[in-house]
């Protein structure tokens, strides 16, 4: 039985699709202990509850994001919207690079902000572990 994302990626057209299959690929490797799931739209690892990373089509490319990027030393992601959130674009396969992108979900597992606890917190954001 296909899971939610397998049925997500399906349901792009070809060339997002590949771009889809790739991440996912990369992510659930590079993100061995985390929980996936389609979530707000789009599939989004999480590691205790905590969302840490994720892509959704939209139309500009594939948007991959993850929650705590601003924090990470070494990115090449650009800021998005008013919290600790960077993203990068893709529009070709051949776009992703595997070493860059395994670096990213390194320092993801590593460098977290509660995002898990925002509302609770009224939108103040709280570092978790010791990074």
């Amino acid at each position: 039985m296909p899971t939610d994302i397998a049925i997500y990626n399906a349901a792009q057209s070809s060339e997002y699709r590949k771009i889809c299959k790739k991440l996912k690929e990369v992510m659930t490797q590079g993100l061995k202990n985390a929980e996936s799931k389609v979530w707000h739209g789009g599939p989004v690892w999480f590691l205790e509850g905590n969302p840490i990373a994720g892509y959704s089509v939209r139309k500009k490319g594939v948007q991959l994001l993850f929650w705590s990027g601003q924090s990470f030393t070494k990115s090449g992601l650009k800021p998005e919207g008013s919290f600790k959130a960077a993203e990068m674009y893709f529009t070709a396969n051949e776009d992703i690079k595997v070493t860059v992108l395994r670096g990213w979900l390194k320092q993801a597992k590593r460098i977290q902000w509660d995002y898990k606890n925002i509302v609770k917190r009224r939108g103040v954001l709280v570092k978790i572990g010791s990074w």
